[in-house]
């Protein structure tokens, strides 16, 4: 029988994050480094590319970087064959890469939406659709679709955002329904609010925002970019074979919470 702790190692396998230069990507792909894994990383600004080439580094992991465009087909199989040429075929791929674009729906021009749909929603199915036919080649592969709590709910201003997440979920749920018996594995993560470079401002104590994100998440803090490391090298090791078809929400309880009314529970 296999040692539990053995069942948590990516040795050799190839990962590529799609837009893993910064934020919640990069730090999955220093977590999967650390599980064994061989890390590749696209974006579609060099200076990004160099910039992660550099951070990597610095922290004693060996990356591949790409430039390619997630939402363009060919692009996308162009960027992958040299993946696979110069790594290898890739076993683990994080569908990480997408935009927000935050408008009243009245005032959201139909072409920003698309814009978010193409590269949130359609962007994992064309990268996923590239890279299933060697997994199946290969005896298998793990799959994991970057979600959102907007897969569970809307929210004022983001209807694009909250389509796009929520489709995600749904097609995540169908690629199981394909793909599981080829022993892949497609589950979801769904972060809660994260603190990144973005979202900084936004955590200031004194920011309504923040009043909003502590009233509503029952652990009282921001999550941070560690806390997905994980969820994710658990979904693509194999002590999660048989789990599928999942989203797993890393939100610190908000999900679970309908709220908290100001001094009720001191």
């Amino acid at each position: 029988m296999q040692n539990i702790l053995d069942k948590f190692r990516l040795n050799n396998k190839i990962a590529l994050v799609t837009g893993g230069t910064s934020g919640i990507g990069f730090s999955m792909a220093i977590g999967l480094a650390q599980a064994g894994a061989k890390i590749c990383v696209n974006d579609i600004r060099d200076e990004k590319l160099k910039e992660a080439e550099k951070l990597f580094g610095e922290l004693g992991v060996e990356v591949f970087t790409i430039n390619f465009d997630v939402g363009n087909d060919a692009a996308v199989d162009k960027g992958i064959s040299i993946i696979e040429q110069e790594v290898g075929n890739i076993g683990i791929l994080i569908n990480n890469a997408g935009i927000i674009k935050r408008s009243p729906i009245l005032k959201m021009p139909t072409a920003d939406f698309k814009q978010v749909l193409d590269i949130n929603l359609v962007s994992p199915l064309i990268v996923s659709k590239r890279v299933v036919p060697n997994m199946i080649k290969d005896g298998g592969g793990k799959i994991i679709n970057i979600c959102s709590m907007m897969s569970e709910y809307g929210r004022n201003s983001v209807s694009a955002y909250a389509s796009a997440k929520g489709g995600l979920k749904l097609l995540t749920k169908s690629m199981c329904c394909e793909w599981a018996r080829y022993n892949i594995q497609i589950n979801g993560i769904g972060p809660g609010y994260i603190k990144t470079a973005l979202t900084t401002d936004f955590a200031q104590k004194d920011h309504p925002f923040n009043k909003l994100v502590m009233c509503r998440t029952p652990a009282k803090r921001w999550g941070e970019v560690d806390d997905l490391v994980g969820a994710v090298v658990f979904l693509c090791s194999d002590a999660s074979q048989f789990i599928n078809g999942q989203i797993v929400y890393v939100d610190g309880g908000i999900l679970a919470n309908f709220g908290d009314v100001e001094g009720e529970n001191e």
